[in-house]
């Protein structure tokens, strides 16, 4: 994986979508340069075995037909090694392309927080109990994954086709992503 340069800090709107080079779970190198010319939402999750997550991947998956008509192009990462992705992410057979970052590289870059007060949070809202509960209905259980970082919270990156930040979104709860209304509006010019 190669990444320049490095950022500690939340990334705003205006400013340039930090560039990366890294390997899909399916073996490809891909960058942010793949994506010059295009809009692209640019997707943080928590681990593979994440329900809330996988709940999230399903319906961005049932979005990108309409997404994609209009131009918009995903990529998702989550912070698992390439076999829990390829164990409960792929099996949804998303029609985007996923990176396995491990070791966090993509996250730290974009500002990704990990939050033990914010997991917990959600774990003790109502909306994340309801939460919870669609993604079980969904089939979606809550499981751990061995090894993964718990406490990481969510991110989405609209970046426009000139590779500056259009919304920034960092989640305070587990499920909360960018609005599908806010990425809708902006593709609607």
């Amino acid at each position: 994986m190669t990444i320049v340069p490095e950022i500690n800090t939340r990334l705003t709107v205006g400013s340039s979508a930090p560039d990366f080079e890294a390997e899909t779970a399916t073996g490809e190198m891909i960058g942010l340069k793949h994506y010059r010319g295009k809009p692209l939402l640019l997707s943080f999750f928590r681990n593979g075995a994440c329900a809330l997550c996988n709940l999230r991947m399903h319906q961005l998956i049932e979005k990108y037909p309409t997404y994609h008509a209009r131009g918009l192009e995903m990529l998702a990462v989550f912070e698992s090694p390439r076999s829990s992705i390829l164990e409960y992410v792929a099996k949804q057979d998303a029609p985007f392309p996923i990176i396995a970052d491990p070791t966090a590289a993509l996250y730290q870059l974009y500002g990704v927080e990990v939050s033990e007060e914010k997991v917990n949070a959600t774990m003790a809202d109502p909306l994340g109990q309801q939460r919870i509960q669609e993604a079980a209905e969904r089939g979606f259980k809550l499981t751990p994954e061995a090894g993964s970082n718990f406490y990481r919270m969510p991110a989405d990156f609209l970046i426009g086709p000139d590779g500056k930040i259009v919304e920034a979104f960092y989640s305070d709860l587990i499920g909360q992503h960018l609005a599908f209304e806010a990425i809708e509006k902006y593709l609607r010019g």
